[in-house]
């Protein structure tokens, strides 16, 4: 193939209307010397974990444009033959960096140079997972990696009240031979440890599950070619072994609440079609959904029996369990605390209860 002359400008026009954010605006200008063959080669990162005074800009950049979209951030630079466009997104801590240069060597050295260091490094192997991480970008859907912190069941037992950490004692054991029901729920209020239980879930089953984090599933079960890629996903290569795969949704109360079918769609549908329906046929999918609802105010065709391999009430900690956790019953409320408030209490807070005075009736005669 003969290389690309750099003046062999390819024509293109790009236009913007209010739908456009001026982060965009900044990616129709990055690839503009690209287009034109001005710097034919082109590099791009994506990025994970990113650390906070990470900048993604190589020394002696001089500044173009800057584009800041909420919290989200994109920066435009150029120095002596080639253009980067930086963009990190606040909430998911991800980020990517594209590069243009003259030359191939030149686009790899300010690549190299810009996201050197970017990421926070990975926690050591005994002490973490790999997990994947599906988002549906302008370009589809893309999944990323990340090795996260994981504790063993033995060392976060204590943490559970009684009853629920027996249920979970069970629930820890399970192999792919014993799996019965494809859906999982962990139910309780905020701040008793469900994010960290499915953590361990993936560190106790990683000899034999995948487990994937979904961080849009409101988009997943409304478009049916995410599903597809994201859900039934590829086997194994070569001579690795298929596992099975757990994705995990987060805080999905209105996909699976009473009136779901009606305010979702099509969405519960194809949630209970890939647990038990012909989209799971053939394919070892579980899927794990954490919700601050009541199994009371469930769909019913969600927790029916046969369904689910797993119904768990995350509780808090009983104030008997709570004071032994904690060592003292000192700001503990009558009714227990949550996970999260034996840790702000173990670390020096302290519990502030707000409480509405109830209404003055009559005293206005």
């Amino acid at each position: 193939m003969r290389p690309v002359e750099p003046t062999a400008a390819v024509p293109i026009a790009s236009w913007v209307d209010d739908s456009d954010s001026v982060i965009d605006v900044l990616d129709v200008l990055a690839l503009s010397a690209f287009v034109s063959g001005q710097q034919p080669h082109a590099r791009t990162r994506r990025l994970a974990n990113l650390r906070r005074d990470a900048t993604l800009l190589p020394e002696g950049a001089i500044v173009l444009r800057e584009a800041v979209d909420d919290q989200d951030r994109s920066t435009l630079v150029a120095g002596d033959g080639w253009t980067l466009r930086a963009t990190r997104w606040h909430h998911s801590r991800n980020g990517s960096v594209t590069v243009t240069a003259v030359d191939p060597d030149l686009a790899d050295r300010i690549l190299s140079s810009a996201v050197d260091g970017a990421e926070e490094p990975d926690p050591p192997a005994d002490d973490s997972v790999s997990i994947g991480f599906w988002h549906f970008s302008q370009h589809g859907p893309r999944r990323k990696a990340r090795q996260i912190t994981a504790e063993p069941w033995a060392d976060i037992r204590g943490n559970y009240a009684a009853k629920t950490a027996e249920a979970l004692d069970r629930l820890m054991e399970i192999t792919a031979d014993r799996v019965s029901g494809r859906l999982l729920l962990l139910h309780g209020p905020p701040g008793t440890g469900k994010t960290t239980l499915l953590r361990t879930i993936a560190k106790q089953w990683s000899d034999w599950c995948q487990v994937d984090c979904v961080l849009d599933p409101e988009r997943l079960f409304a478009d049916p070619a995410y599903l597809m890629d994201t859900a039934l996903g590829a086997d194994g290569e070569g001579d690795t072994p298929r596992k099975w795969r757990l994705l995990l949704l987060e805080d999905c109360d209105e996909l699976i609440r009473g009136e779901a079918k009606a305010a979702t769609g099509q969405a519960l549908s194809r949630l209970l079609n890939l647990t038990d329906g012909l989209l799971g046929q053939g394919r070892d999918v579980l899927v794990a959904i954490t919700t601050n609802e009541n199994l009371a105010h469930l769909h019913p065709a969600v927790i029916r029996p046969g369904r689910c391999l797993a119904q768990l009430h995350v509780a808090p900690l009983p104030f008997d369990e709570a004071a032994a956790w904690l060592g003292t019953p000192a700001g503990i409320g009558p009714g227990g605390a949550t996970l999260a408030e034996l840790y702000e209490l173990r670390d020096g807070g302290s519990r502030v209860e707000i409480r509405e005075e109830p209404p003055r009736i009559g005293q206005y005669l």
